[in-house]
């Protein structure tokens, strides 16, 4: 049996509560950032490579996924004491009646928010140096199960919002500081089988290099797509995550059924997009080109074999026939 009133919250996973709050330290800093890079590269590699020619190595991803998500709720929960402290904040200013036990509250209200938020960006960028180092492991962009992942640093690398949170922050006209802002272009495409790893490689190759050219032409570009971790968005997030580009990602509302598809398209050029980068998919994608086309969005073309422009790859086509 647990001695310890500590331990014994452990036991109940209560560890988070304390008995009797602690003044915040406002003097603590964050850990180094080459610290934190060298700290977690180390823990990564020996825990990885522990996995290698084991049974646990068909896990590894699934693993990997979970080292990132410890950092990511940790995070959330500290998000959601600023949040408190914030209405407890606007409480007091709103009752302020000039005395000094109100205004002592107050300091200290604020202090703890301070302290809070310093250790939510802590825990951010340990998050996102373990979100680089899976996405080197793995060729995917780290997302968390449900939510966003929000960098309220504007140092730290790109943000991953979900698109229900950010229709909801803009239809409540506040964005979040820590929202994309900028330039939305959509990427579209289905799930795709290549009789090659060459063919693979052409088709990633193909998609990595009209991002980079749209890119050249959008500045502050926030990219904006399905979350497909099975199918060419993962492409794209992987892109967007090495060049720093936040990201929205409209999931599937599986409340809609078939509906879903044509939901999300909806929301997606309701962004009034700058661009819509189509490669082959289905007929929900299809629909997403003739409604952009109908709205005089420009689209980037790319359904033909491969990832090639189709119109282009047909005459080049027709030209090799006449050739031969």
């Amino acid at each position: 049996m647990p001695s310890t009133l500590s331990a014994q919250l452990a036991a109940l996973e209560l560890g988070h509560l304390s008995i009797g709050a602690a003044e915040p330290d406002l003097t603590l800093a964050m850990p180094d950032p080459d610290a934190i890079d060298q700290t977690l590269g180390a823990v990564w590699s020996d825990l990885f490579g522990l996995f290698s020619d084991t049974a646990l190595e068909a896990d590894a991803e699934e693993l990997a996924w979970g080292f990132v998500n410890l950092f990511h709720r940790a995070a959330t929960k500290k998000s959601a004491q600023i949040d408190r402290a914030t209405d407890e904040i606007r409480l007091l200013i709103a009752t302020a009646d000039g005395s000094e036990v109100h205004t002592s509250d107050l300091e200290q209200q604020i202090e703890r928010a301070q302290a809070a938020e310093t250790t939510m960006l802590g825990l951010e960028a340990l998050r996102e140096t373990a979100a680089q180092l899976y996405m080197r492991e793995t060729g995917s962009s780290w997302r968390p199960a449900g939510g966003s992942r929000i960098n309220h640093d504007s140092k730290a690398t790109s943000a991953v919002v979900q698109g229900r949170d950010f229709l909801k922050a803009r239809a409540e006209t506040k964005r979040r500081a820590a929202m994309p802002v900028g330039s939305p272009v959509v990427f579209a495409g289905g799930r795709h089988a290549f009789a090659s790893n060459e063919e693979a490689k052409a088709f990633a190759d193909n998609v990595w290099t009209t991002l980079d050219k749209v890119r050249e032409h959008v500045a502050e570009m926030v990219l904006v797509h399905g979350g497909d971790s099975k199918g060419v968005d993962r492409l794209a997030a992987a892109w967007a995550e090495r060049h720093k580009i936040p990201q929205i990602a409209f999931g599937l509302d599986s409340r809609l059924g078939q509906r879903a598809g044509f939901r999300r398209n909806e929301q997606m050029l309701s962004l009034n997009p700058r661009y819509v980068v189509a490669f082959a998919g289905n007929g929900v994608l299809e629909r997403l080109v003739i409604g952009a086309k109908a709205r005089r969005i420009a689209v980037v073309d790319r359904r033909g074999p491969l990832g090639t422009n189709p119109k282009r790859h047909a005459v080049q086509a027709e030209a090799a026939a006449e050739a031969a």
